[in-house]
Protein backbone atom coordinates (compact mmCIF):
# COMPACT_ATOMS: atom_id res chain seq x y z
CA UNK A 1 0.00 0.00 0.00
CA UNK A 2 1.26 3.47 -0.89
CA UNK A 3 2.99 5.09 2.10
CA UNK A 4 1.28 8.41 1.39
CA UNK A 5 -2.15 6.76 1.67
CA UNK A 6 -1.13 5.08 4.92
CA UNK A 7 0.00 8.43 6.30
CA UNK A 8 -3.23 10.14 5.24
CA UNK A 9 -5.41 7.46 6.83
CA UNK A 10 -3.39 7.69 10.04
CA UNK A 11 -3.76 11.46 10.03
CA UNK A 12 -7.54 11.16 9.56
CA UNK A 13 -7.79 8.98 12.67
CA UNK A 14 -5.72 11.42 14.72
CA UNK A 15 -7.73 14.40 13.46
CA UNK A 16 -11.19 12.87 13.90
CA UNK A 17 -10.89 10.94 17.16
CA UNK A 18 -10.93 13.88 19.55
CA UNK A 19 -12.02 13.97 23.16
CA UNK A 20 -15.25 15.79 24.00
CA UNK A 21 -17.22 16.27 27.21
CA UNK A 22 -20.94 16.42 26.50
CA UNK A 23 -22.89 16.49 23.24
CA UNK A 24 -20.66 18.24 20.71
CA UNK A 25 -23.19 20.85 19.53
CA UNK A 26 -23.83 22.52 22.93
CA UNK A 27 -20.11 22.16 23.64
CA UNK A 28 -19.36 23.97 20.36
CA UNK A 29 -21.58 26.81 21.58
CA UNK A 30 -19.77 26.82 24.94
CA UNK A 31 -16.42 26.83 23.13
CA UNK A 32 -17.50 29.74 20.93
CA UNK A 33 -18.81 31.79 23.86
CA UNK A 34 -15.69 31.03 25.91
CA UNK A 35 -13.56 32.26 23.02
CA UNK A 36 -15.61 35.47 22.79
CA UNK A 37 -15.65 36.09 26.56
CA UNK A 38 -11.89 35.66 26.71
CA UNK A 39 -11.54 38.68 24.41
CA UNK A 40 -13.21 41.01 26.90
CA UNK A 41 -11.52 42.62 29.90
CA UNK A 42 -14.68 42.92 31.98
CA UNK A 43 -17.60 40.59 32.84
CA UNK A 44 -20.12 39.80 30.11
CA UNK A 45 -23.46 41.57 30.57
CA UNK A 46 -25.23 40.41 27.39
CA UNK A 47 -24.94 37.44 25.02
CA UNK A 48 -26.47 37.13 21.55
CA UNK A 49 -26.34 33.63 20.09
CA UNK A 50 -27.06 32.95 16.41
CA UNK A 51 -27.24 29.28 15.36
CA UNK A 52 -27.93 27.33 12.18
CA UNK A 53 -30.99 25.11 12.26
CA UNK A 54 -29.00 21.93 12.83
CA UNK A 55 -27.28 23.43 15.86
CA UNK A 56 -30.62 24.50 17.34
CA UNK A 57 -32.02 21.02 16.67
CA UNK A 58 -29.13 19.28 18.38
CA UNK A 59 -29.03 21.50 21.46
CA UNK A 60 -32.69 21.96 22.36
CA UNK A 61 -33.26 18.80 24.39
CA UNK A 62 -29.83 17.66 25.53
CA UNK A 63 -28.43 18.22 29.02
CA UNK A 64 -25.29 20.38 29.15
CA UNK A 65 -22.73 18.82 31.52
CA UNK A 66 -21.41 20.78 34.49
CA UNK A 67 -24.47 23.07 34.61
CA UNK A 68 -26.54 21.39 37.30
CA UNK A 69 -28.83 19.66 34.81
CA UNK A 70 -29.64 22.62 32.54
CA UNK A 71 -30.55 22.08 28.89
CA UNK A 72 -30.36 24.14 25.73
CA UNK A 73 -28.54 26.91 23.93
CA UNK A 74 -28.67 29.52 26.67
CA UNK A 75 -27.19 27.16 29.24
CA UNK A 76 -24.37 26.17 26.88
CA UNK A 77 -23.54 29.80 26.07
CA UNK A 78 -23.51 30.85 29.73
CA UNK A 79 -21.38 27.85 30.70
CA UNK A 80 -18.79 28.90 28.13
CA UNK A 81 -18.80 32.45 29.45
CA UNK A 82 -18.09 31.17 32.95
CA UNK A 83 -15.39 28.77 31.74
CA UNK A 84 -13.38 31.23 29.59
CA UNK A 85 -11.12 28.31 28.58
CA UNK A 86 -11.37 27.98 24.78
CA UNK A 87 -7.93 26.37 24.83
CA UNK A 88 -9.66 23.22 26.17
CA UNK A 89 -11.73 23.05 22.95
CA UNK A 90 -14.40 20.31 23.27
CA UNK A 91 -13.54 19.85 26.94
CA UNK A 92 -14.17 23.54 27.61
CA UNK A 93 -16.50 22.74 30.52
CA UNK A 94 -14.28 20.15 32.17
CA UNK A 95 -12.72 22.62 34.63
CA UNK A 96 -15.99 24.00 36.03
CA UNK A 97 -16.37 23.68 39.79
CA UNK A 98 -19.48 23.71 41.95
CA UNK A 99 -18.92 27.42 42.47
CA UNK A 100 -18.94 27.86 38.68
CA UNK A 101 -22.12 25.80 38.38
CA UNK A 102 -23.77 28.05 40.96
CA UNK A 103 -22.64 31.08 38.95
CA UNK A 104 -24.14 29.60 35.78
CA UNK A 105 -27.45 29.11 37.56
CA UNK A 106 -27.37 32.72 38.80
CA UNK A 107 -26.58 34.17 35.36
CA UNK A 108 -29.36 32.11 33.78
CA UNK A 109 -31.84 33.79 36.11
CA UNK A 110 -30.69 37.21 34.88
CA UNK A 111 -31.97 36.45 31.36
CA UNK A 112 -29.06 38.06 29.52
CA UNK A 113 -29.01 35.59 26.58
CA UNK A 114 -30.88 36.07 23.30
CA UNK A 115 -31.06 33.23 20.74
CA UNK A 116 -31.82 33.61 17.03
CA UNK A 117 -31.88 31.37 13.98
CA UNK A 118 -28.90 32.09 11.73
CA UNK A 119 -29.68 32.18 8.01
CA UNK A 120 -26.69 30.39 6.51
CA UNK A 121 -25.64 27.83 3.94
CA UNK A 122 -23.57 26.04 6.59
CA UNK A 123 -25.29 23.26 8.55
CA UNK A 124 -22.83 23.75 11.41
CA UNK A 125 -22.64 27.49 12.04
CA UNK A 126 -22.58 29.44 15.30
CA UNK A 127 -22.08 33.17 15.79
CA UNK A 128 -21.88 34.60 19.30
CA UNK A 129 -21.75 38.30 20.17
CA UNK A 130 -20.86 39.21 23.75
CA UNK A 131 -20.98 42.59 25.45
CA UNK A 132 -19.53 44.05 28.62
CA UNK A 133 -20.03 47.56 29.99
CA UNK A 134 -17.55 49.06 27.52
CA UNK A 135 -16.56 46.36 25.02
CA UNK A 136 -17.93 43.83 22.57
CA UNK A 137 -16.63 40.77 20.74
CA UNK A 138 -17.97 38.42 18.08
CA UNK A 139 -16.82 34.89 17.21
CA UNK A 140 -18.00 32.41 14.58
CA UNK A 141 -17.62 28.63 14.47
CA UNK A 142 -18.19 27.16 11.01
CA UNK A 143 -18.38 23.62 9.54
CA UNK A 144 -16.46 21.86 12.30
CA UNK A 145 -17.06 22.14 16.04
CA UNK A 146 -13.87 24.05 16.85
CA UNK A 147 -13.24 25.64 13.47
CA UNK A 148 -13.02 29.37 14.19
CA UNK A 149 -14.06 31.69 11.37
CA UNK A 150 -14.47 35.45 11.72
CA UNK A 151 -13.44 37.09 15.01
CA UNK A 152 -13.94 40.77 15.89
CA UNK A 153 -13.36 42.92 18.98
CA UNK A 154 -15.10 46.27 19.33
CA UNK A 155 -16.05 46.03 15.65
CA UNK A 156 -12.47 45.52 14.46
CA UNK A 157 -11.67 42.27 12.69
CA UNK A 158 -8.99 40.28 14.47
CA UNK A 159 -9.03 37.06 12.52
CA UNK A 160 -10.73 35.44 9.56
CA UNK A 161 -9.70 32.02 8.35
CA UNK A 162 -9.74 31.45 4.61
CA UNK A 163 -12.29 28.67 5.00
CA UNK A 164 -14.87 30.87 6.73
CA UNK A 165 -16.81 31.44 3.51
CA UNK A 166 -16.55 27.95 2.11
CA UNK A 167 -19.68 25.81 1.88
CA UNK A 168 -18.02 22.59 3.04
CA UNK A 169 -15.84 21.53 5.92
CA UNK A 170 -12.15 22.07 5.12
CA UNK A 171 -11.45 18.50 6.20
CA UNK A 172 -13.76 16.95 3.58
CA UNK A 173 -11.34 16.87 0.65
CA UNK A 174 -8.85 14.96 2.79
CA UNK A 175 -11.51 12.30 3.45
CA UNK A 176 -12.27 11.65 -0.20
CA UNK A 177 -9.30 9.32 -0.48
CA UNK A 178 -11.17 6.81 1.70
CA UNK A 179 -12.57 3.62 0.18
CA UNK A 180 -13.49 0.26 1.68
CA UNK A 181 -10.81 -1.78 -0.07
CA UNK A 182 -8.00 0.53 1.05
CA UNK A 183 -9.39 0.82 4.58
CA UNK A 184 -9.16 -2.96 5.00
CA UNK A 185 -5.65 -3.05 3.56
CA UNK A 186 -4.62 -0.15 5.77
CA UNK A 187 -5.73 -2.04 8.88
CA UNK A 188 -3.64 -5.01 7.75
CA UNK A 189 -0.42 -3.06 7.17
CA UNK A 190 -0.47 -0.05 9.51
CA UNK A 191 2.23 0.11 12.16
CA UNK A 192 0.00 -0.19 15.20
CA UNK A 193 2.29 2.10 17.19
CA UNK A 194 1.19 4.97 14.92
CA UNK A 195 -2.42 4.69 16.08
CA UNK A 196 -2.11 2.97 19.44
CA UNK A 197 -2.34 6.09 21.58
CA UNK A 198 -5.44 7.58 19.97
CA UNK A 199 -7.28 4.24 19.79
CA UNK A 200 -6.33 3.29 23.35
CA UNK A 201 -7.89 6.56 24.52
CA UNK A 202 -11.03 5.66 22.58
CA UNK A 203 -11.19 2.34 24.41
CA UNK A 204 -10.53 3.87 27.84
CA UNK A 205 -12.82 6.90 27.60
CA UNK A 206 -15.74 5.26 25.83
CA UNK A 207 -15.75 2.21 28.12
CA UNK A 208 -15.81 4.49 31.16
CA UNK A 209 -18.96 6.34 30.12
CA UNK A 210 -20.56 3.08 29.00
CA UNK A 211 -19.91 1.63 32.47
CA UNK A 212 -21.58 4.69 33.97
CA UNK A 213 -24.61 4.20 31.74
CA UNK A 214 -24.90 0.53 32.65
CA UNK A 215 -24.38 1.02 36.39
CA UNK A 216 -26.60 4.07 36.98
CA UNK A 217 -29.93 5.40 35.75
CA UNK A 218 -29.48 8.01 33.01
CA UNK A 219 -32.41 9.22 30.91
CA UNK A 220 -34.49 6.38 29.53
CA UNK A 221 -31.81 3.79 30.49
CA UNK A 222 -32.11 2.07 27.11
CA UNK A 223 -28.88 0.11 27.63
CA UNK A 224 -30.04 -1.29 30.97
CA UNK A 225 -33.41 -2.25 29.46
CA UNK A 226 -31.66 -4.10 26.64
CA UNK A 227 -29.67 -6.21 29.07
CA UNK A 228 -32.90 -7.27 30.77
CA UNK A 229 -34.18 -8.52 27.39
CA UNK A 230 -31.11 -10.10 25.78
CA UNK A 231 -30.66 -11.47 22.28
CA UNK A 232 -27.53 -12.82 20.59
CA UNK A 233 -25.87 -9.41 20.11
CA UNK A 234 -27.36 -7.53 23.05
CA UNK A 235 -24.16 -7.20 25.08
CA UNK A 236 -22.38 -5.57 22.14
CA UNK A 237 -25.28 -3.22 21.41
CA UNK A 238 -25.92 -2.32 25.06
CA UNK A 239 -22.33 -1.17 25.48
CA UNK A 240 -22.79 1.63 22.95
CA UNK A 241 -26.35 2.43 23.95
CA UNK A 242 -25.52 2.84 27.65
CA UNK A 243 -22.83 5.38 26.80
CA UNK A 244 -25.40 7.43 24.91
CA UNK A 245 -27.85 7.14 27.82
CA UNK A 246 -25.30 8.77 30.09
CA UNK A 247 -23.96 11.34 27.67
CA UNK A 248 -27.28 12.68 26.43
CA UNK A 249 -28.41 13.22 29.99
CA UNK A 250 -25.50 15.26 31.28
CA UNK A 251 -22.80 12.80 32.32
CA UNK A 252 -19.57 14.79 32.53
CA UNK A 253 -17.26 11.97 31.45
CA UNK A 254 -15.46 12.64 28.15
CA UNK A 255 -15.77 10.43 25.08
CA UNK A 256 -13.77 10.03 21.89
CA UNK A 257 -15.87 11.29 19.00
CA UNK A 258 -16.17 10.20 15.38
CA UNK A 259 -17.30 12.52 12.57
CA UNK A 260 -17.83 15.25 15.13
CA UNK A 261 -20.25 13.17 17.20
CA UNK A 262 -19.88 11.49 20.58
CA UNK A 263 -22.82 9.18 19.94
CA UNK A 264 -21.20 8.07 16.71
CA UNK A 265 -17.85 7.74 18.49
CA UNK A 266 -19.39 5.35 21.01
CA UNK A 267 -21.50 3.43 18.48
CA UNK A 268 -18.52 2.87 16.20
CA UNK A 269 -16.16 1.63 18.92
CA UNK A 270 -17.88 0.05 21.92
CA UNK A 271 -19.45 -2.97 20.17
CA UNK A 272 -16.03 -3.81 18.68
CA UNK A 273 -14.34 -3.42 22.06
CA UNK A 274 -16.94 -5.55 23.85
CA UNK A 275 -16.73 -8.24 21.14
CA UNK A 276 -12.93 -8.34 21.38
CA UNK A 277 -12.95 -8.62 25.16
CA UNK A 278 -15.68 -11.29 25.15
CA UNK A 279 -13.70 -13.39 22.69
CA UNK A 280 -10.20 -12.88 24.16
CA UNK A 281 -8.93 -11.17 21.03
CA UNK A 282 -5.40 -9.69 21.28
CA UNK A 283 -5.08 -5.93 21.78
CA UNK A 284 -3.27 -5.33 18.49
CA UNK A 285 -6.09 -7.05 16.59
CA UNK A 286 -8.65 -4.92 18.42
CA UNK A 287 -6.79 -1.75 17.47
CA UNK A 288 -6.72 -2.81 13.82
CA UNK A 289 -10.46 -3.52 13.94
CA UNK A 290 -11.03 -0.04 15.39
CA UNK A 291 -9.11 1.38 12.42
CA UNK A 292 -11.63 -0.38 10.19
CA UNK A 293 -14.72 0.68 12.12
CA UNK A 294 -13.71 4.31 12.54
CA UNK A 295 -12.58 4.84 8.96
CA UNK A 296 -15.63 3.13 7.44
CA UNK A 297 -17.87 5.40 9.49
CA UNK A 298 -15.92 8.52 8.50
CA UNK A 299 -16.02 7.42 4.86
CA UNK A 300 -19.82 7.20 4.91
CA UNK A 301 -20.16 10.63 6.52
CA UNK A 302 -17.84 12.51 4.15
CA UNK A 303 -20.52 13.42 1.59
CA UNK A 304 -23.28 13.66 4.20
CA UNK A 305 -21.50 16.19 6.40
CA UNK A 306 -21.25 16.40 10.15
CA UNK A 307 -24.83 17.66 10.64
CA UNK A 308 -27.90 16.91 8.54
CA UNK A 309 -31.37 15.36 8.69
CA UNK A 310 -29.69 11.96 8.31
CA UNK A 311 -29.02 10.16 11.59
CA UNK A 312 -25.33 9.23 11.69
CA UNK A 313 -25.98 6.36 14.08
CA UNK A 314 -26.25 3.97 11.14
CA UNK A 315 -22.94 5.11 9.62
CA UNK A 316 -21.27 4.41 12.96
CA UNK A 317 -23.17 1.19 13.65
CA UNK A 318 -22.36 -0.40 10.31
CA UNK A 319 -18.75 0.69 10.80
CA UNK A 320 -18.71 -1.12 14.16
CA UNK A 321 -20.15 -4.33 12.73
CA UNK A 322 -17.61 -4.17 9.90
CA UNK A 323 -14.93 -3.94 12.59
CA UNK A 324 -16.33 -7.10 14.17
CA UNK A 325 -16.47 -8.74 10.74
CA UNK A 326 -12.80 -7.84 10.26
CA UNK A 327 -11.99 -9.62 13.54
CA UNK A 328 -13.78 -12.66 12.17
CA UNK A 329 -11.63 -12.51 9.00
CA UNK A 330 -14.55 -11.57 6.77
CA UNK A 331 -13.68 -10.88 3.16
CA UNK A 332 -13.93 -7.57 1.35
CA UNK A 333 -17.02 -8.93 -0.42
CA UNK A 334 -18.78 -9.79 2.85
CA UNK A 335 -17.93 -6.45 4.45
CA UNK A 336 -19.08 -4.57 1.34
CA UNK A 337 -22.34 -6.49 1.26
CA UNK A 338 -22.83 -5.82 4.98
CA UNK A 339 -22.63 -2.07 4.34
CA UNK A 340 -24.99 -2.25 1.37
CA UNK A 341 -27.51 -4.40 3.25
CA UNK A 342 -27.58 -2.00 6.20
CA UNK A 343 -27.90 1.12 4.06
CA UNK A 344 -30.66 -0.55 2.03
CA UNK A 345 -32.58 -1.23 5.23
CA UNK A 346 -32.79 1.86 7.48
CA UNK A 347 -30.53 4.28 5.59
CA UNK A 348 -32.38 7.58 5.98
CA UNK A 349 -33.41 7.37 9.63
CA UNK A 350 -33.97 11.01 10.57
CA UNK A 351 -31.98 13.07 13.02
CA UNK A 352 -34.38 15.08 15.17
CA UNK A 353 -31.78 16.40 17.55
CA UNK A 354 -29.68 15.13 20.42
CA UNK A 355 -31.67 13.67 23.33
CA UNK A 356 -32.41 10.43 25.18
CA UNK A 357 -33.89 8.68 22.15
CA UNK A 358 -30.49 8.77 20.41
CA UNK A 359 -29.64 5.71 22.50
CA UNK A 360 -32.60 3.83 21.05
CA UNK A 361 -31.61 4.88 17.53
CA UNK A 362 -28.13 3.50 18.12
CA UNK A 363 -29.73 0.22 19.25
CA UNK A 364 -31.86 0.06 16.09
CA UNK A 365 -28.89 0.91 13.87
CA UNK A 366 -26.69 -1.77 15.44
CA UNK A 367 -29.46 -4.36 15.29
CA UNK A 368 -29.92 -3.55 11.60
CA UNK A 369 -26.18 -3.80 10.98
CA UNK A 370 -25.87 -7.18 12.67
CA UNK A 371 -28.74 -8.43 10.48
CA UNK A 372 -26.95 -7.02 7.44
CA UNK A 373 -23.79 -8.92 8.39
CA UNK A 374 -25.70 -12.17 8.98
CA UNK A 375 -27.20 -11.86 5.51
CA UNK A 376 -23.84 -11.06 3.95
CA UNK A 377 -22.25 -14.16 5.48
CA UNK A 378 -24.91 -16.18 3.66
CA UNK A 379 -24.13 -14.28 0.45
CA UNK A 380 -27.56 -12.69 0.63
CA UNK A 381 -28.33 -9.06 0.07
CA UNK A 382 -30.14 -6.33 -1.79
CA UNK A 383 -29.38 -5.95 -5.47
CA UNK A 384 -28.58 -2.95 -7.64
CA UNK A 385 -31.72 -1.08 -8.61
CA UNK A 386 -33.54 -1.97 -5.41
CA UNK A 387 -34.09 1.50 -4.03
CA UNK A 388 -30.84 3.37 -3.50
CA UNK A 389 -28.64 0.27 -3.78
CA UNK A 390 -26.11 0.47 -6.60
CA UNK A 391 -23.76 -2.00 -8.25
CA UNK A 392 -21.03 -1.77 -5.64
CA UNK A 393 -20.40 -0.48 -2.15
CA UNK A 394 -18.72 2.78 -3.16
CA UNK A 395 -21.59 3.76 -5.45
CA UNK A 396 -24.06 2.88 -2.71
CA UNK A 397 -22.23 5.03 -0.15
CA UNK A 398 -22.24 7.84 -2.70
CA UNK A 399 -26.01 7.39 -3.16
CA UNK A 400 -26.55 7.75 0.57
CA UNK A 401 -24.39 10.87 0.61
CA UNK A 402 -26.43 12.43 -2.18
CA UNK A 403 -29.73 11.50 -0.58
CA UNK A 404 -28.70 12.83 2.84
CA UNK A 405 -26.95 16.04 1.78
CA UNK A 406 -29.28 17.08 -1.06
CA UNK A 407 -32.48 15.04 -0.86
CA UNK A 408 -33.06 15.55 2.85
CA UNK A 409 -32.57 19.33 2.95
CA UNK A 410 -36.31 19.99 3.06
CA UNK A 411 -36.71 17.23 5.63
CA UNK A 412 -34.17 19.05 7.78
CA UNK A 413 -36.19 22.28 7.55
CA UNK A 414 -39.48 20.57 8.42
CA UNK A 415 -37.96 18.65 11.35
CA UNK A 416 -36.73 21.92 12.84
CA UNK A 417 -40.12 23.60 12.32
CA UNK A 418 -41.85 20.73 14.07
CA UNK A 419 -39.38 20.85 16.96
CA UNK A 420 -39.75 24.60 17.54
CA UNK A 421 -43.53 24.52 17.08
CA UNK A 422 -43.95 26.41 13.81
Amino acid sequence: MDKKIIARYTDILHTELKSAMGCTEPIAIAYCSAYAAKLLDKPVTKIEVFCSGNIIKNVMAVTVPQTGGLKGIKAAAVAGIVSKRPDLELEVLSILTQTDIDEIQTIMQQDIVEVSLLQTQHNLHIKIDVFSAEESASVEVIDAHTNIGRVTKNGVEIKEKNNATQSKCPEDDDRRCLNIKDILEYADVVDIKEVEQVLSRQIKFNLAISDEGLNSEWGASVGRVLLKNPTANTKYIARAVAGSDARMNGCALPVIINSGSGNQGMAVSLPVIEFAYANNIPQDSLLKALCVSNLISIHQKTDIGKLSAYCGALSAAVGAVCGIAYLENATYQVISKTIMNALGNIGGMICDGAKSSCAAKIASALDCSFLAYAMAKENLGFEAGEGIIKHDVEQTISSIGRMASIGMKETDVEVLKIMIGE
